[in-house]
């Protein structure tokens, strides 16, 4: 818990730290913080540190031991990986049994993920700190030969798991291929039984070929009357074509004529629709006239009705101007 919340702060000064200075970042600052800023954020990933670090130190981890010079490397799963398919329970019906070895494979990848994860913030964070100390490049030199430190006995743990894969893989092979070998040795019965039944049934075939060839064979000669009949009617054909050949120029002279007939009907027919059309367009035209004759005539007559009716105002106001002079002439009488 104390190492966890160390981290936890210790990330959180350094975001704080980060988020003041990046203004200012130039050079290798810049590229430090632009891999900063892509992982993961600080508080899933202390998270993620303890929860991988607990998990490394409750699962058993194969660690590679330096080997003395001249000596060949034994592959790690030759010793490791037999223990590992034994205790998850690999067996001939081994389907859940690989999945259980899978997923422990996986958890201890996780594992190296989050460690190497965390050994290269760690270094995030190491050379952060170094920009802010007076001896800058030996502070990032031995940040770095510690990050390759760790980083080397993560490469030596991934070998080890590699090959931890490789012989569980190969050994789940092998029972595979046993229990190939042993199915098919279970099913050797039952496939003699099935190449019996399929010879028998080809035996069969080949009987029935045989009486098929006889019954042709007995065929023969009603073939070979059939043949002698067919030969006749197409002699008798023959004969009918040269006979149409004979008669060839009535039909052709009939053909011309029929030809003559059609090409005349259609000539009339096509005279008559021309005409239709012709009449029609007549009659449109008419209709046309006659509307335009109908519209003058009533224009026509609203003249001469306007014009009745403004003579009639005239009259009416010359009458009326007139009785109006002869008061006038009759007031000035009376009054002399």
């Amino acid at each position: 818990m104390s190492s966890r919340s160390s981290t936890t702060l210790s990330t959180s000064r350094f975001l704080a730290d980060f988020r003041l200075a990046r203004p200012f970042a130039r050079g290798p600052f810049a590229i430090v913080a632009a891999a900063l800023s892509l992982a993961v954020s600080p508080a899933v990933f202390a998270q993620d540190a303890s929860g991988g670090a607990s998990q490394l130190q409750s699962q058993p981890q194969t660690q590679t031991q330096p080997q003395p010079q001249g000596s060949t490397r034994t592959p790690a799963g030759a010793s490791s990986a037999t223990p590992v398919i034994a205790a998850s329970g690999l067996t001939a019906n081994g389907d859940v049994a690989s999945t259980d070895i899978d997923h422990q494979f996986d958890t201890r990848q996780a594992a190296l993920d989050r460690r190497t994860a965390e050994n290269n913030y760690q270094y995030g964070v190491a050379q952060h700190n170094c920009y802010s100390k007076f001896f800058v490049n030996h502070c990032l030199g031995k940040a770095r030969d510690s990050m390759r430190t760790v980083q080397a006995d993560i490469r030596k743990e991934q070998l080890g798991l590699d090959d931890e894969k490789r012989a569980a893989h190969a050994l789940q092979r092998d029972q595979q291929l046993a229990l190939q070998r042993a199915q098919d040795e279970a099913q050797a019965p039952q496939r003699a039984a099935d190449e019996a039944r399929n010879q028998q049934q080809y035996d069969q075939k080949q009987q029935q070929h045989a009486i098929d060839q006889a019954q042709r064979a007995a065929e023969a000669p009603q073939r070979a009357a059939n043949e002698q009949q067919y030969e006749q009617k197409q002699q008798q054909h023959a004969i009918d074509e040269t006979q149409r050949g004979d008669r060839a120029p009535q039909r052709a002279a009939n053909q011309q004529a029929y030809d003559q007939k059609q090409s005349d009907y259609q000539r009339r027919l096509a005279e008559a629709q021309a005409q239709g059309q012709q009449k029609a367009q007549e009659r449109v035209e008419k209709q046309q006239s006659y509307a335009r004759k109908q519209a003058d005539a009533a224009q026509h007559k609203a003249d001469v009705e306007e014009r009745q009716k403004q003579a009639a105002e005239k009259a009416a106001q010359k009458q009326q101007q007139d009785e109006q002079q002869k008061q006038q002439q009759q007031q000035q009488q009376q009054n002399q």
